[in-house]
């Protein structure tokens, strides 16, 4: 396929949506204000982790002003039994985890439905749980894929003989704790039923994908839900599919009859949308005399839940990156009495490649080589799983370039060396990668009598600009302006579409809105004339991207981190972040670059802050709220700069791009860890780097 240069694409176009959100006239999930009678819900939460409800005392809610009904497993509506058995809202008395919903409240005010629900009785009979993963925990199996559809384990020649054989070895175990996403606005939900047909106003990373959800568990044809999220105020994956909250909402606007919205408080966020599991991951690394590696073992143990299974595919970075003859990697689950992990933004590459681009440091240091250099000297000719070529990989550009704009040159590789005042100077490096997704997508495409189009797509704009990238994808494929192309999207009317997840959004559905405008224009050329009712096409990209296969489509990066140290104290401070990228053709360079920013200070909290702190004793992560659960605050935010390389790829897709949303994520946290070690001469193996971690450990202050 011909990527061509064009007007509208590449530019730094304002997001088409900004003013209505800084105005508020952007309505979200939560904000239809021209619904009357709204009833609202309030969930009941177990406060066991393993058990079964014994009793719940409602009679005394139910009699309550203004409630309007108390939902418990004994009265909820029937739901049609899914692979998701998180959705199976209040169908069974058992809980599997603390925080689980068990029932709920509906009352014709918030204030009221909280605090009924608050006071709601329950008793359970308690079992013995266990929520605690160790690496050789006794429940841990193989499961049959790991997500989305990965082979669980692969391997390639005779890896233990090349590791007892390797001129220089590192072998080392890394963690990572459960991470919770928590995205600025809430998982919300407005519900309204007409008759037997549902209408949701949802807050998703996919309003068709949660209509198809929502028709299944209701027994409905998928035509009776209408499913729209117009704007979203973040998601990072865990609202990749439906939630408990649109399931809970429908249930309770069915029950009362009459519309309901439901807005998850922060402390649901923590139990009931999903997390990143924590992983136990244990590293080999073997390299011949010159630095090239001979063999490359990457073993992850993570949890899921008894409910279902996630697999979170954390090896799979690790396949891909670097040549090695001899390859190995594994993944193993335990089933415990907690939440089911999720996705959260990138997915088994955030957490793997925190361990392989740290190891790969401590081989360097091993091999006595620049970190930059190991990683160039073991650049793959093809992607070393499948064999297949790259559509385009700039790895060693992205580290080169990287290098030089960071001033990499004449770095001191020898640890603990560099001092200011109180504090230890370090810096570190490490890779990114995250594949070049695409799904397929339908997409329709009119032309009006008065000259201007409208392109209607099931898109959804998370805070990522979608919108606004779409628009300028379509402006060129018309050959028209931007100011006279509006794009429709979040509502599932317009047809199937892939989530905003995978970074996959904008490749997928400009895929279908370049082929529906392309087909438009050479429509109203055939026309000469655009009739009183207009001109409308429609485009289906299925076909196009099943043919997707005679290539490795994947972006790749590369991080730098400085790191500040205090010796007295054990603070860390990351005064520079730099981020180079291969991310195929650049759509926005505005939103591009808001994004790639936004990915690597999500990477710094998680190397420096975010925790989910286990109290194993009742079952439950105790900092469930933004009081307690750290963040990257503006503090800690100081030099952050992406750049991207000139990189065109004539086989990912029509425009030419790769997925942004997660790249930037990826390696962030390895790059920070590295030059804290280079910093201190401590290597910290289990985020977040704590000042527990490292104090008593560093070097007496000189001078």
């Amino acid at each position: 396929m011909s990527v061509t240069a064009t007007r509208a694409v590449g530019s730094a176009l304002g997001r088409i949506e900004g003013p209505a959100k800084v105005t508020g006239a952007a309505k979200y999930a939560g904000e239809q204000d021209d619904i009357q009678d709204v009833a609202y819900v309030w969930p009941v939460q177990s406060t066991i982790a393993k058990g079964r409800i014994r009793h719940i005392d409602d009679a005394p809610i139910r009699d309550r002003p203004q409630v309007l009904a108390v939902l418990t497993p004994d009265n909820a509506p029937h739901l049609q039994p899914l692979a998701d058995a998180e959705l199976a809202v209040l169908q069974t008395r058992n809980v599997a985890y603390r925080g689980q919903i068990v029932a709920a409240v509906v009352a014709q005010t918030l204030e009221t439905a909280r605090e009924a629900a608050e006071q709601l009785q329950i008793e359970y009979d308690e079992e013995a749980h266990d929520v605690e993963l160790t690496q050789d925990h006794q429940s841990l199996y193989k499961p049959e894929h790991v997500n989305p559809s990965f082979p669980t384990d692969t391997e390639q020649g005779e890896v233990d003989h090349a590791l007892a054989t390797a001129a220089f070895s590192v072998d080392h175990t890394y963690e990572t704790p459960a991470l919770h996403n928590n995205p600025m606005e809430p998982h919300a939900t407005l519900a309204i039923w007409h008759g037997d047909e549902l209408t949701l106003y949802d807050s998703n990373q996919g309003a068709y994908s949660v209509q198809q959800t929502l028709a299944q568990l209701f027994d409905l044809d998928p035509a009776a839900v209408h499913v729209m999220s117009q704007h979203v105020g973040g998601g990072f994956g865990s609202k990749g599919t439906a939630r408990v909250n649109a399931v809970l909402a429908a249930m309770s606007a069915r029950l009362v009859r009459r519309p309901v919205k439901l807005a998850l408080h922060r402390h649901h966020q923590f139990a009931v949308v999903g997390y990143r599991t924590p992983t136990i991951q244990r590293i080999k690394l073997g390299a011949d005399a010159d630095g090239r590696l001979t063999a490359i073992s990457h073993d992850v143990v993570e949890q899921t839940s008894t409910l279902m299974e996630f697999a979170e595919q954390t090896a799979i970075a690790t396949r891909i990156m670097y040549a090695a003859p001899n390859r190995r990697t594994t993944h193993r689950l335990a089933r415990l009495d907690m939440p089911t992990p999720r996705w959260m933004r990138a997915p088994g590459e955030c957490p793997g490649m925190y361990a392989l681009e740290s190891a790969m440091d401590e081989l360097a240091i091993e091999c006595d080589l620049d970190p930059l250099e190991l990683r160039i000297r073991n650049e793959p000719a093809r992607d070393p799983e499948s064999g297949k070529p790259w559509s385009s990989r700039s790895l060693v550009e992205c580290l080169r370039d990287g290098a030089d704009r960071f001033g990499w040159a004449g770095r001191d590789p020898r640890p603990a060396v560099r001092y200011d005042g109180s504090w230890l100077v370090g810096t570190g490096v490490a890779a990114s990668t995250y594949p070049a997704y695409a799904g397929p997508a339908t997409a329709a495409a009119r032309a009006e009598r008065d000259g201007t189009f409208v392109v209607r797509i099931t898109a959804s704009d998370i805070g990522t600009g979608a919108r606004t990238a779409l628009t300028q994808i379509a402006a060129d494929a018309l050959r028209v302006g931007t100011d006279v192309v509006r794009v429709d999207i979040g509502d599932s009317a317009f047809g199937q579409a892939n989530i905003a997840g995978g970074s996959m959004g904008t490749a997928s559905w400009g895929w279908a809105v370049t082929k529906a405008c392309t087909e438009l224009r050479e429509e109203v050329g055939r026309h000469g004339e655009i009739p009183v009712d207009g001109i409308e096409v429609h485009a289906d990209t299925s076909a196009e991207i099943e043919a997707r296969t005679g290539y490795k489509f994947q972006g790749f990066g590369a991080q730098f981190a400085e790191a500040r140290v205090n010796v007295d104290t054990g603070e860390v401070r990351v005064p520079r972040l730099l981020g180079v990228f291969g991310v195929g053709r650049v759509i926005n360079s505005r939103t591009a670059r808001s994004q790639l920013i936004g990915g690597m200070t999500m990477g710094l909290s998680m190397a420096l802050h975010e925790e989910g702190v286990l109290d194993p004793a009742f079952g439950d992560y105790v900092n469930h709220d933004l009081a307690e659960y750290h963040v990257a605050s503006c503090a800690d935010v100081t030099d952050i700069a992406a750049h991207w390389v000139d990189e065109q790829d004539d086989h990912v897709n029509p425009m030419g791009s790769k997925g942004i949303g997660e790249i930037g994520i990826v390696g962030t946290a390895a790059a920070v860890a590295n030059a804290v070690h280079h910093a201190t001469g401590v290597r910290v193996r289990d985020l977040p780097i704590r000042l527990d971690k490292l104090l008593g450990r560093l070097p007496t202050r000189t001078g």
